[in-house]
């Protein structure tokens, strides 16, 4: 039986505000983690049928104790963001704020601890030689505003069960509050029959955490806003762009050079909505026919692109097919360099091949999946979220307004 204990370093006692004086992204320390400087440790992955390691005893580069963050550009935040939030374990109704990490993103739980000026709470997983999961909590968690960080990510129906027993667990212990923050929602694409004779799976997984016990879920850009609607309880959705947004400015290309792509005809909703923040950037759209799961066929290119900066947006990358022939075209249609932005890397083989083949001066995700070492390539360039969902927890503890983050 392997054994896993998740539980983090002890906080240093003062926060260093000069450090974080010059932090700068839109949201504070949501920094690109370069393929040259992140810890690749601290991000492991996992096999079903392996036993586990959440190695979660050191933090990021540390100086003195506390994360050294990387830099993207001059300060342009509220003051609300610039600072970790510390002493505010009680909300107003009096409950006291608990974290723990489930094994499929330790290094991203970790980091929103670190903003929140939090501990991970002490929690033991283990797997058992058949592969059925055990689950302890180690501390009381009796009449607590909970929060279970646990994407489920692949391997999915292995850390969506451990997410359920997490739940379980919590409800069993009498926490007050049990929120799911589910940075990446496994099954999200299953939102509809396509054809007869289908399971609309993103309903049954909605049902199956909620009748686990969970009163709250935080979700990060669902596939499709209507999925919100597959739970019977609140429904938290918080959207990645402003983070993809800060690093893109940061770069400094110039508005009347730059156009927004959708790499299908579904996506055109939240390319537009990306664009209108890039300086009302025109759009252009990829039309495809799908010919069938994960295979992806381009026809046309609407808009222009001729000699411009293309950045293709979308939710998630998996085997890449649909934005790297995108990507092609548009390169074919004169377009001088090409962006790819997604939150969610799922990247199935053969991604990486496709990524990295030169169509792309460079892919810009986010940490709501974890990134196996050998998934690294140069063009890759990964953003934090952690700040971002450590502020919504804080704003969700607090019965404060989630929304306001955004305007």
């Amino acid at each position: 039986m392997a054994h896993t204990l998740l539980q983090p370093p002890p906080l240093s006692s003062s926060s260093s505000s000069s450090a974080m004086s010059s932090s700068s992204s839109l949201f504070p320390r949501a920094f690109a983690l370069q393929s040259l400087s992140f810890d690749h440790s601290r991000t492991p992955t996992f096999s079903p049928f392996t036993s586990l390691k959440c190695d979660m005893v050191q933090p990021l580069n540390c100086v003195k104790g506390e994360p050294v963050i990387p830099v993207l550009n001059e300060p342009s935040l509220p003051k609300f963001l610039e600072l970790p939030k510390t002493g505010r374990t009680v909300n107003r109704n009096g409950n006291k704020l608990k974290l723990f990490s489930g094994s499929a993103n330790p290094a991203l739980s970790q980091e929103i601890a670190w903003y929140m000026g939090q501990q991970l709470g002490k929690i033991a997983i283990k797997r058992f030689a058949d592969g059925e999961i055990y689950i302890q909590l180690q501390e009381s968690v009796r009449g607590c505003d909970v929060y279970l960080i646990q994407p489920t990510c692949p391997p999915a129906n292995e850390n969506l069960m451990e997410l359920q027993i997490m739940i379980d667990a919590c409800r069993r212990a009498s926490a007050k509050n049990i929120t799911a923050v589910i940075p990446y929602f496994g099954y999200a694409r299953a939102d509809r029959k396509t054809q007869g004779r289908e399971s609309i799976a993103a309903k049954l997984v909605a049902n199956l955490i909620t009748k686990a016990g969970a009163d709250r879920v935080l979700a990060c850009d669902l596939h499709s806003g209507q999925s919100m609607g597959y739970f019977d309880i609140p429904v938290d959705h918080v959207h990645c762009q402003p983070v993809v947004l800060d690093y893109l400015a940061s770069k400094r290309i110039s508005s009347k050079d730059l156009v927004v792509v959708s790499p299908d005809v579904g996506g055109v909703a939240r390319a537009r909505a990306f664009a209108k923040k890039l300086s009302d950037a025109p759009l252009a759209i990829v039309d495809k026919r799908r010919q069938g799961h994960n295979i992806a066929e381009v026809m046309n290119l609407i808009g222009d692109v001729k000699g411009k900066v293309a950045v293709m947006v979308d939710d998630m990358i998996d085997t890449a097919g649909t934005i790297a022939k995108g990507a092609a075209l548009l390169h074919e249609e004169g377009a001088k360099e090409v962006y790819a932005c997604c939150t969610h890397a799922v990247f199935s083989p053969p991604a990486i091949e496709r990524l990295s083949g030169g169509l792309f001066q460079e892919v810009i995700i986010t940490n709501t999946i974890p990134v196996a070492d050998k998934n690294y390539f140069p063009q890759l360039t990964i953003l934090s979220v952690a700040n971002l969902l450590g502020e919504t927890i804080w704003r969700i503890h607090d019965d404060s307004s989630v929304s306001s983050i955004f305007l």
